[in-house]
This record gives C-alpha cells, sequence and structure tokens, in this order.
C-alpha cells in the first residue's frame, strides 16, 4: 500500500498526538512507581524524574503494617465479588426482559431507566430512604447500592438485540424452549464479551469506591481498604504539616519525609490488584463494547 506525502504528514502528525498522550497518561503512574521506591528527601527535592534514586521500601513496610489495611482488603474483596456477581445478572436478566420485542410497555420502563441516569433524589432523600428500610451501618447497603447500572444496560440492551435474535428464540421455542433456559442455555454462552465488559465495568467501580461505605458505614472493621487508605493519606498529610510546623530535628524531618513518600504507596498498593487483573480480561472487553456500538 502506498501513501501520499499529505497522508504521511496526517499519519505522522496523529501518531506524535497520540504518544503525547501517551505520556500524559503513563508518566504520571511511572513517576508514582519510582517515587514509592525512592528516598522521600530526593523525591521532595526534585531529583527523581526518570529513573529511582536510592532504592528502599520503608514506605511499603510502614503501610503494610497497618493491620486495618488487611482488613480492607478482606473487606473490599467481599464487597466487589458480590457486587459485581450482582450487577452482572441483575443487568443481564433485565436487559434479556428488555431486548424481546413482545415486552409491553418496555419503551416506558427503559425512559424510566434513563431518567434516573440524569436526576436522582440526592444524597439527603437516599440517607434518610437507606435508614428508614434498616440498611444503614450494615455491609449489606454496599453491595445493593447502584448494582443495576443504566448504562450498562444500555450497552446490553445493544449487544442482545444485535447478536441475540428473536428468530433465534422462535426457532428454540419451537423446541419447546422456554425464556428461562433460552437464557440460560443460549444467551449466556454467546456473550463471553458481553460479560467481560459488564465484570470489569461492576468490579473497578465497585473497587475504587469509598463514599457510600463513608456515608453509611460506622464500624471501622467493615470499611474497605479504599476509605481506610483515604485515612492513612488524611492523616499522613496532617503528620507531615504538623513536622513541618514544630521543626524537632533530622529524625523528625525524616519521618516527615517518609510520611510524605507512604502516600505514594498507599496509591499502589490500592491499585495493583486492578492493574493484574485488567490484562486478563483486555481482549473480551476492547470487543464487547465494539460490538455492542454496533446495531444491524
Amino acid at each position: 500500500m502506498h501513501f501520499k506525502r499529505e497522508d504521511l504528514g496526517f499519519n505522522l502528525t496523529v501518531y506524535a498526538i497520540l504518544f503525547i498522550l501517551f505520556l500524559a497518561v503513563a508518566y504520571p503512574l511511572y513517576f508514582i512507581i519510582i517515587a514509592s521506591v525512592s528516598d522521600p528527601s530526593l523525591v521532595s527535592s526534585g531529583q527523581v524524574l526518570l529513573l529511582p534514586k536510592k532504592l528502599g521500601f520503608d514506605a511499603y513496610k510502614k503501610v503494610i503494617e497497618y493491620q486495618s489495611i488487611w482488613t480492607g482488603y478482606r473487606n473490599t474483596i467481599f464487597y466487589t465479588f458480590f457486587y459485581t456477581l450482582l450487577s452482572v445478572f441483575m443487568t443481564m436478566t433485565a436487559r434479556y426482559g428488555l431486548s424481546r420485542k413482545n415486552v409491553p410497555g418496555k419503551g416506558i420502563l427503559m425512559g424510566y431507566m434513563t431518567f434516573t441516569m440524569f436526576f436522582n433524589g440526592g444524597l439527603i432523600p437516599t440517607y434518610l430512604l437507606m435508614r428508614s428500610i434498616g440498611l444503614e451501618g450494615k455491609p449489606m447497603i454496599i453491595i445493593l447500592m447502584g448494582c443495576v447500572n443504566v448504562y450498562n444496560v444500555i450497552i446490553a440492551r445493544t449487544f442482545l438485540q444485535s447478536n441475540i435474535p428473536d428468530e433465534l428464540f422462535e426457532a428454540a421455542t419451537i423446541d419447546g424452549c422456554d425464556h428461562f433456559r433460552f437464557f440460560r442455555i443460549m444467551v449466556l454462552p454467546l456473550s463471553p464479551a458481553l460479560i467481560a465488559v459488564m465484570v470489569l465495568f461492576a468490579a473497578v467501580g465497585q473497587w475504587n469506591s469509598w463514599f457510600n461505605a463513608m456515608i453509611y458505614l460506622r464500624i471501622q472493621t467493615q470499611m474497605p481498604l479504599q476509605l481506610i487508605l483515604r485515612d492513612i493519606i488524611v492523616s499522613v498529610e496532617v503528620f507531615s504539616r504538623e513536622m513541618q510546623m514544630d521543626s524537632m530535628g533530622d529524625d523528625v524531618a525524616r519521618l516527615a519525609m517518609l510520611a510524605e513518600s507512604m502516600k505514594y504507596a498507599v496509591i499502589i498498593v490500592s491499585t495493583l490488584p486492578v492493574m493484574c487483573f485488567y490484562p486478563f480480561i483486555q481482549k473480551y472487553f476492547i470487543r464487547g463494547v465494539m460490538i455492542g456500538s454496533i446495531k444491524g
């Protein structure tokens, strides 16, 4: 294939822009990694830019020494697993029912669901509702709140309408297949890419969630990892400011620098599981989003 000179210039411009955008996205993550294992004083003075200097893992040791972090990991894994399982099940079943052409009132129901994407009752009415139904302070609220995401339902709807035609169900009904069996033996096996997308969206969203836990949970042992790490970062910032105000020698300054470096270690600790999990479903994620975006 031959390219014109104008096409070559255009392609080089596009690649240059993409490379700049890649650096803008990748360098902050890379800097966090090298800063977390470098000497805190060199990081604070701006000497760590491309390569780590004076490797050390004191920040990770301090973070891992917090027993509450392991409790947070346990809680977050529990919340993420059951939230993802419930979210994918509810999304797939809701979208299958609304994708069938003979379901009465599905347009009104879909419009109502879409309306909730833009308008909601707000924090205070939601809090009063959760308290009135007895979910405040219970871990179940983290699993139930937001388990049905309308955006995911729309993606699933497009996917099922494009890849599971009504004629396939009509052929199955001739052999005596009902909706429940058709969903189990036909829809689910034909939708691995869609399920992978739903799992990724739900799992990553729940793993990074901390606001609902801060509002509705009261017991420290029920808190997810992100909220515990947030408290560590806040306490580290307060400690650093106090140390800077009370200059009491080199040891105090070193502790203040170490506290600053702990923030980078906290970010790595919280994002490492997601980064390890994503490559295994990346191909399904890309294929599922692209198939679900095309109709006809």
